[in-house]
């Protein structure tokens, strides 16, 4: 069983971005990565962060060689945010702001303005293809400036690489031949470059199998290849969360649960945000941790947010309207799920197998 560990917000993804505004000239939103700040030091014309989803350090030494380009590269491990979840930790590899800044805070989240839980990315309604809005609930509701964004009105250059935004990058190969492509570009440039895997991979194959593995020989190995091709760079490979082996339980069949909640549980299967119904709280407590009280955690809302788990910045005027009266964090291998999806693996919570990720530097 993975231990659990707390996010540290001076020593997290979060941090990361904000090495690179700086080092581009641009004002930090907040705390530099200590870890990688020696390495922005020098004058490298490309600097590249490519984030490889779900890659954390346990999946990394599972299946890849000590003597090999990624371990052998090794600057060092450091956290995800609370949930290490790639809605939370991308958003803040994205922008530099922690969860409690950007709101951007799982999966599903609620939005008091339709009084819906949302899929963000999709903007679908909760466990629906479904639009929850004629409008983008998350840009509209809690927009934020990208670090590519400000590094370009510092009259900095920035790009960016990802399947999300060019459907076209369908392959790491082309991904990584995209990022060459930006290099070829003359003067000083951050390129940031987003992989979903082995994150998919994860979720249905699980962290110990042959499909994860072979797929994370296939995505260092091309690494390692940009890396030997490009000059005067400098190469950040990182994740955004981990995984975990789960075992899984549908909501719907707790129906003495469900009739205490005002509305289904958001963020994710790991980290439920409950709205539990003033009249039916004690209950609710006592019945959950007869049946769960083993695997997670437990606790009213307001002790997670002031133990600072979403962050420590100035809290986002929409962040504590979008959370319930209580959380539950998975403490164990178990997942709550809302919706009929069957995930091998899984991600959100607490444990240092989610927490953990790796920082890889290749200097060329």
């Amino acid at each position: 069983m993975s231990k659990m560990t707390k996010p540290d917000y001076e020593n997290c993804i979060a941090n990361l971005p904000n090495s690179i505004l700086k080092k581009f000239d641009a004002e930090p939103v907040g705390k530099t990565l200590p870890l990688v700040d020696p390495y922005l030091e020098k004058d490298y014309e490309n600097v590249i962060v490519i984030l490889l989803d779900g890659m954390g350090q346990a999946i990394l030494e599972r299946h890849l060689k000590e003597d090999g380009p990624f371990r052998s590269h090794l600057a060092g491990i450091y956290k995800s945010t609370f949930l290490s979840t790639t809605v939370a930790a991308t958003t803040s590899m994205l922008s530099g702001l922690q969860p409690c800044e950007h709101s951007w805070l799982g999966w599903d989240c609620y939005y008091p303005q339709v009084d819906k839980n949302v899929t963000v990315f999709y903007n679908f309604v909760q466990g629906t293809e479904v639009p929850a809005a004629d409008y983008n609930l998350a840009w509209t509701h809690t927009p934020y400036e990208g670090v590519i964004d400000r590094i370009k009105r510092h009259g900095g250059q920035a790009y960016i690489a990802a399947p999300f935004l060019d459907p076209s990058l369908d392959e790491f190969t082309k991904l990584t031949a995209c990022v060459r492509e930006f290099c070829k570009n003359p003067g000083k440039k951050y390129v940031y470059a987003y992989w979903n895997q082995p994150d998919g991979i994860l979720h249905r194959k699980g962290c110990g199998s042959d499909e994860t593995h072979e797929n994370l020989i296939e995505l260092e190995q091309e690494v390692a290849k940009l890396a030997s091709e490009l000059s005067n760079s400098l190469i950040i490979v990182t994740a955004d969360h981990g995984h975990i082996d789960n075992e899984q339980v549908m909501m719907r069949d707790y129906q003495q649960l469900v009739e205490c909640l005002e509305r289904m549980p958001s963020l994710e299967p790991r980290v439920l945000n409950l709205f539990v119904k003033p009249e039916k709280e004690k209950y609710f407590i006592s019945e959950f941790n007869r049946l769960f009280g083993d695997r997670f955690d437990l606790m009213p809302m307001e002790q997670a947010i002031e133990a600072d788990l979403f962050g420590t910045g100035e809290r986002h005027p929409m962040f504590r309207s979008m959370l319930g009266n209580y959380i539950a964090i998975a403490t164990g291998d178990l997942s709550i799920m809302t919706v009929d999806e069957e995930f091998v693996s899984m991600h959100g919570s607490l444990t240092e197998d989610e927490m953990l990720i790796p920082l890889i530097v290749f200097e060329n």
